[in-house]
């Protein structure tokens, strides 16, 4: 199969768009649905895309890259990358881990109160998720333990009811 400029270019552009658009939504936390899915799935349409372009305007990449400015450019990008997978600082939890902890160590009552439900509701959530509750001194930590996913599961199933 002979490589082809009027498909491989409108794929190479189609694919670009999508992840600059979806890209550009995910930096200002505007992304919904499957943006997030799109961009990262349908990246690899772009690499493909970008890898036949380069395959098919050869010469023109050479000549590019002959010249300093050509060169320069993708070291700068090459420096940049090496740069992205320097750690600085430690790793930051995601934002919700935090007020998701807070409802993790509130005693029930407190809890019952967040969820908009009298305590006794409360209790017979816990117990239909599974969760035997002693008193109302309890949280859903010291309910289910330290593992915060399960701690997620359990709450959105008790508030989110």
């Amino acid at each position: 199969m002979k490589l082809q400029r009027d498909w491989i270019t409108p794929i190479t552009m189609g694919a670009f768009g999508l992840l600059a658009v979806t890209g550009a939504l995910m930096f200002f936390h505007l992304d919904s649905g499957l943006n997030e899915t799109a961009h990262e799935w349908l990246s690899w349409v772009l690499l493909g895309g970008v890898a036949l372009h380069a395959a098919v305007n050869w010469m023109s990449v050479k000549r590019h890259l002959a010249g300093w400015r050509g060169r320069t450019a993708v070291g700068v990008f090459a420096l940049l990358l090496a740069a992205s997978f320097v750690s600085v600082g430690g790793k930051k939890e995601p934002p919700f881990v935090a007020p998701m902890r807070a409802l993790a160590d509130a005693p029930l009552p407190v809890l019952a109160q967040v969820a908009k439900t009298s305590p006794d509701e409360l209790r017979a959530r816990l117990q239909k998720a599974g969760v035997s509750v002693r008193d109302d001194a309890d949280t859903v930590r010291s309910l289910v333990g330290g593992d915060t996913r399960k701690q997620m599961r359990v709450l959105s199933q008790v508030v989110g009811s």
